[in-house]
């Protein structure tokens, strides 16, 4: 399995070379393309990627209204995320039961539910191909059957909308926003993760002194036993 971060900025106004599009990555496996989320960013630029399908988390602006004209490929989401999507001219559109396996371009998605918002409803994908596991969930508060997500997973690739600050807010009895950073790579000391890779970048990635953050960012996974990394666009891996 290949990874390649196609975007990792988050729906902010700063934008940096590192950080420039909207949070995207494209999972490669035998010659397949499978790029996951298709925000504003990607608009009419599709063909720079060409992916053989598409797999949306939700349907936030950041990670789906790229497809407002439609999709060179078939479109893969969870019912709530189609609801928010209907009026949009895409062909090709396939559902997503989650927590069932689903074949993919010979890459195995599972869709586990994330607390995030009330208005979008949010998965993070257990995703498979080989004997490769990743995690990923770019925007979440929490995993449902976190453990079941998480385990056996070679890289946990997560929210980078906040390192340690509180980003969580109230509407009635639910929540919403983004776990910091810290709280996630809590999840993968207790889940027996070891990698970390942070995406969906927000304010504080993109506009401070990224080494900075970085450094301290391995100072608090080294207490847990976890290797992290900050992504930036364009950065690949094969696991």
């Amino acid at each position: 399995m290949k990874l390649t971060f196609l975007g990792t900025r988050g729906e902010i106004d700063a934008r940096t070379r590192r950080h420039r599009m909207h949070t995207s990555l494209l999972v490669s496996y035998r010659g397949e393309r499978v790029m996951i989320d298709c925000g504003l960013d990607w608009l009419g630029k599709l063909k720079r990627v060409d992916p053989n399908a598409i797999v949306l988390t939700h349907a936030h602006p950041d990670h789906a209204w790229g497809l407002k004209r439609g999709a060179p490929c078939p479109v893969y989401a969870p019912q709530k995320t189609w609801q928010e999507l209907q009026l949009y001219p895409i062909k090709d559109r396939y559902l997503i039961e989650e927590r069932t396996r689903t074949k993919i371009c010979g890459i195995t998605f599972e869709a586990f539910p994330v607390e995030h918002s009330i208005l979008s409803p949010a998965v993070g994908y257990r995703v498979s191909a080989g004997r490769a596991f990743i995690f990923y969930a770019p925007d979440l508060i929490f995993i449902h059957d976190r453990g079941a997500a998480l385990k056996g997973v070679q890289i946990y690739i997560g929210d980078g909308a906040t390192i340690t600050r509180t980003f969580i807010r109230r509407r009635g009895k639910a929540l919403i926003g983004h776990a910091p950073v810290r709280t996630q790579l809590t999840w993968c000391q207790k889940e027996g993760v070891h990698r970390a890779i942070i995406t969906h970048c927000g304010s504080e990635i993109v506009t401070d002194d990224e080494r900075k953050i970085l450094a301290n960012l391995c100072a608090i996974a080294a207490e847990r036993g976890v290797d992290v990394l900050i992504a930036y666009d364009g950065m690949k891996l094969t696991l």
